[in-house]
């Protein structure tokens, strides 16, 4: 045994983490949020587990209904949303939930509700399960207005006013991304020990990177400032081009944009002139552990969290990543703007 290492016994959760948060809270912490946390765990772990084993459940083929979003739901989307609503309603700290899947909102009633507003996509990139890629479930929970029983206006507000976020992505390993406003953590799911261990604490990401993420399959319906961009970076007047990593799942894509840097972008365009990430559920949560990581999220021509959303499946464009990549892009956009009003 003396040339073995031995392991380490101050073992890090993701309970005992969130716990130390609430300490700092001091009178302000009830442990409401630890247990609605907790229940977020819960419904991970259980999706996690039949994402492993959907293609021997058939848990993989079409559930013949689409959601509202005019999408056909997969079998395991459908469970993954069922999952969460039951998880989520029977913690007994939500007031309102809001899912993807769903065309309305659920107003939870009676001893069930609570004082939190989670907003959720229960399975992003379920279409790439055949072909291995790694998908994820994506939340954002949001504190109860003042005075406020629980009502769809608690969620239309602006991401900034998010209490926490974070997205769990499914794959090789399990793993859990996370902000309570203090940082970003993420912790890998033990699988023998069934809890999610504290493995990446403080992610931070670096101020420019070398990679960027776009579905160029689009690039025919690009406005001029995303084409602009895009040339910069492919064919620099000095330096080496960016690389080009596209997966195609969001929570894949915007997991290695916060540990590795450089730019995730979803612009809006001819075809989607909205853009088309949803803001509740994918855009606001991601853009929140965006900027708790130290980089910068924006639809090119306006910080993300500060949109105030008309309706729970609203769309906006995102570029997120990078500070000085995203940077980069918005000089675009100004410049757009600075010609327009210069010609008007």
């Amino acid at each position: 045994m003396s040339g073995e290492e031995a392991p380490n016994t101050d073992i890090i959760t993701l309970t005992r983490h969130v716990l130390n948060d609430q300490f700092h809270l001091g009178s302000l912490a009830t442990g409401d949020l630890t247990l609605l946390l907790t229940a977020i765990q819960t419904t991970s772990k259980f999706i996690a587990t039949n994402v492993r084993k959907a293609r021997l459940i058939n848990l993989v083929g079409l559930a013949g209904e689409t959601n509202v979003q005019g999408e056909e739901q997969k079998k395991l989307d459908v469970l993954s949303n069922d999952i969460m609503v039951s998880q989520l309603r029977a913690s007994g700290k939500t007031a309102v939930l809001v899912s993807e899947e769903l065309e309305d909102a659920i107003i939870v009633e009676g001893r069930y509700k609570g004082k939190y507003c989670v907003v959720f996509d229960p399975l992003d990139g379920s279409s790439n399960i055949d072909a291995g890629v790694n998908i994820g479930t994506i939340f954002g929970i949001y504190h109860i207005q003042p005075d406020s029983k629980g009502e769809l206006s608690d969620v239309l507000r602006p991401g900034s006013q998010m209490v926490a976020a974070g997205y769990v992505m499914y794959g090789s390993s399990c793993n859990l991304v996370m902000s309570t406003g203090h940082g970003v953590n993420g912790y890998t799911l033990d699988a023998s020990l069934g809890e999610f261990i504290l493995t990446h604490p403080d992610i931070r990401i670096p101020s420019r990177g070398k990679i960027y993420s776009i579905n160029e399959g689009n690039a025919a319906y690009y406005y001029e400032p995303v084409t602009k961009y895009l040339n910069s970076i492919k064919f620099p007047a000095t330096g080496k081009p960016y690389s080009a990593r596209y997966i195609g799942s969001m929570v894949a894509d915007v997991h290695r944009t916060l540990l590795y840097g450089g730019i995730f972008c979803y612009p809006d365009d001819k075809k989607s002139k909205s853009g088309k990430l949803r803001l509740l559920y994918e855009a606001f949560p991601m853009a929140y552990l965006t900027e708790q990581a130290g980089g910068v999220a924006t639809t090119g021509r306006m910080r993300i969290l500060d949109i105030v959303p008309k309706g729970i499946h609203e769309r906006c464009p995102v570029f997120l990543g990078s500070k000085e990549d995203v940077q980069d892009v918005v000089k675009f956009y100004q410049a757009e703007a600075k010609e327009v009003n210069g010609k008007a």
